[in-house]
């Protein structure tokens, strides 16, 4: 799963060509009904979803790499080669790489502090941009490789593997992929219950209101512990003008967002005020579950724990 330049979280969503739609200008609905009914809201945070690792035994070709693709720090380091990177995209997010610096202004590539770094390697993927400014370091740089971008489960082994490749460790990336693979198949997943869940996604100080279609990359992690994403299974593209006929007539019984995206409209008080909200199963009993924005769409290391996280909320939200 994750964004382009308007996006101020955590995780780059890196799909804004996808984002079909205007941002919708949302207004508070009136007429609030007087009860209130308990709250049943679970948080993720980026410390509840510990990263798989493995120990290298080879010797990378590259030694100092600028990882900007997104996520392919934490790969890196969760391979167990983090001494090898002296740059990181913002996703990155895990303690191991706090020495790293991030070489981004945002999601903004800023070429002049890459170069600085005198990198023998740049990690890269489609959405790492502005254009001109990777056009800039490939113009001076022969060393970029570009990544493929991860939205689904089964994409995680691609995007390890070509790591591997890229900075010249593919056995490791083996070891690693092998370790991801059975800890998602060993995860203890909620597989009897089917809620409806609608992935929101929340950018209020932009004015940006999305709800998540076929491709977002929530619709695989939502299938994965059992649950039915609503806006895949309905709506046309990956990211979609929230609209309020669109939530009602889906009936989520469980809203899932990113927690700077929850943040950014106000919290629970704002997210039930958005149009069509407390019209559904979610709004009404206030089934929430909110995900660090590092973490959501991370697709690596960290996901099956993420996805042990996601059934314990799903579970827990659903209780009455």
């Amino acid at each position: 799963m994750a964004l382009p330049s308007w996006h101020n979280s955590e995780v780059n969503f890196r799909r804004s060509a996808r984002l079909v739609g205007g941002a919708l200008i949302l207004s508070v609905l009136a007429g609030c009904s007087s009860a209130k009914p308990a709250i049943h809201s679970v948080s993720i945070s980026a410390t509840d979803a510990t990263e798989l690792t493995v120990a290298s035994r080879e010797i990378p070709a590259a030694s100092r790499v600028v990882a900007i693709a997104n996520g392919s720090a934490e790969i890196i380091a969760s391979m167990g080669l983090e001494k090898i990177l002296v740059g990181r995209d913002v996703a990155s997010a895990i303690a191991s790489l706090s020495g790293v610096p991030i070489v981004t202004s945002g999601h903004q590539v800023i070429p002049e502090k890459i170069l600085s770094l005198t990198p023998d390697r740049v990690l890269v993927d489609s959405s790492t941009g502005p254009k001109s400014a990777v056009d800039s370091l490939r113009a001076s740089l022969s060393n970029i490789k570009e990544i493929p971008e991860a939205w689904k489960l089964s994409d995680i082994s691609i995007k390890v593997a070509s790591i591997g490749q890229a900075i010249g460790a593919p056995a490791t990336a083996r070891a690693l992929n092998a370790r991801i693979a059975s800890a998602i198949s060993t995860a203890h997943l909620d597989s009897k219950s089917h809620p409806r869940i609608a992935f929101l996604y929340l950018r209020g100080t932009s004015a940006i209101y999305l709800m998540g279609g076929p491709g977002s990359g929530t619709d695989s992690l939502i299938a994965a512990i059992g649950g039915i994403d609503v806006g895949a299974a309905t709506l046309k593209n990956p990211f979609n003008s929230l609209t309020s006929e669109a939530l009602v007539t889906s009936r989520p019984d469980i809203l899932l967002v990113m927690t700077k995206g929850l943040e950014s409209v106000g919290g629970m008080s704002g997210l039930l005020a958005l149009p069509g909200v407390a019209q559904t199963p979610a709004g009404k009993f206030k089934r929430v579950i909110d995900v660090d924005d590092s973490l959501l769409l991370s697709f690596g290391p960290r996901t099956p724990a993420l996805l042990g996280e996601l059934s314990r909320a799903m579970r827990e939200v659903m209780r009455k």
